[in-house]
């Protein structure tokens, strides 16, 4: 008999496995992202993990909502334009009826911004325990996954903190959008976009190999239970390239205490 979390696990895989444009998801996409489905299948390949959403990276031309306006969904906020990918990033503000003006909004508060983005990566991954959850979590951060954490019930977010928030106009009169920027603006935060997808695919893939090296073809202990446990942290018979949440604290320590003795001897030897 199945556990829950296995349970969970084939309920999920069986969505995922019919995700298409026939079958939408309840994400504003509707689809999984391409650049995803690689490390989406890796880290389902491991038996106590499985992902639950995810965004290979996006730029989008967002309208601010009527109330709470950042968020996405319900009061009339929405998406003008949208991309996971830089093949058609190019010239995206031809697409848009903008009328260039030089003037801006009399109140910011009353007024329905549009806002250029640039979101980086990110993962949810459903986990079946702590030490599954620890594992990842290590190895994201290890990858320069900075503002990833780990929620309730085992579930790890991976993130980071590329990204670009700019305002570039707003709403006039329920259906016109006024661009305070020139084109020549829009053209150079596109090129910086182009940028940021660059690293942000660049993580993913590095984020990737980690997954792959570090908990997929990661050796077991000789009982075959890859599970953590005290005891085997000491006898040191587990061997392991991530580090756990209180090894990187001892380690972060550790360097911190050697700089600074560095630099105290620096300050007595510039005295002499």
């Amino acid at each position: 008999m199945q556990d829950s979390f296995a349970q969970k696990k084939q309920s999920i895989l069986r969505d995922i496995s019919t995700n298409g444009p026939e079958n939408l998801d309840a994400s504003p996409k509707g689809t999984i992202d391409d650049h995803c489905i690689p490390i989406i299948n890796l880290i389902n390949s491991h038996r106590d993990m499985v992902t639950t959403s995810s965004c290979s990276g996006r730029v989008s031309v967002y309208l601010e909502g009527t109330q709470n306006k950042l968020v996405s969904k319900g009061n009339e906020g929405k998406w003008i334009f949208v991309t996971h990918d830089t093949s058609n990033l190019e010239n995206w503000y031809k697409s848009i009826d903008f009328q260039y003006v030089h003037e801006y909004p009399a109140s910011s508060y009353e007024t329905r911004s549009i806002l250029y983005k640039f979101e980086a990566l990110i993962l949810h991954v459903k986990c079946r325990d702590q030490s599954a959850a620890n594992k990842l979590y290590s190895v994201a951060m290890n990858c320069g996954f900075r503002e990833s954490g780990i929620g309730s019930n085992y579930n790890v977010a991976i993130r980071t903190s590329i990204k670009l928030d700019v305002p570039i106009g707003y709403l006039e009169g329920g259906d016109i959008y006024r661009c305070f920027v020139t084109e020549e603006y829009l053209k150079f935060i596109t090129s910086v976009s182009f940028d940021r997808f660059q690293e942000n695919f660049k993580k993913l893939e590095q984020l990737n190999n980690a997954i792959e090296k570090n908990i997929i073809n990661a050796p077991l202990r000789a009982d075959g239970d890859d599970h953590d446990d005290d005891n085997t942290q000491q006898k040191g018979t587990k061997n392991k390239d991530w580090e756990t949440i209180e090894e990187r604290r001892a380690r972060m320590k550790q360097e911190g205490l050697q700089r600074k003795e560095e630099l105290k001897k620096a300050k007595e030897y510039a005295s002499n």
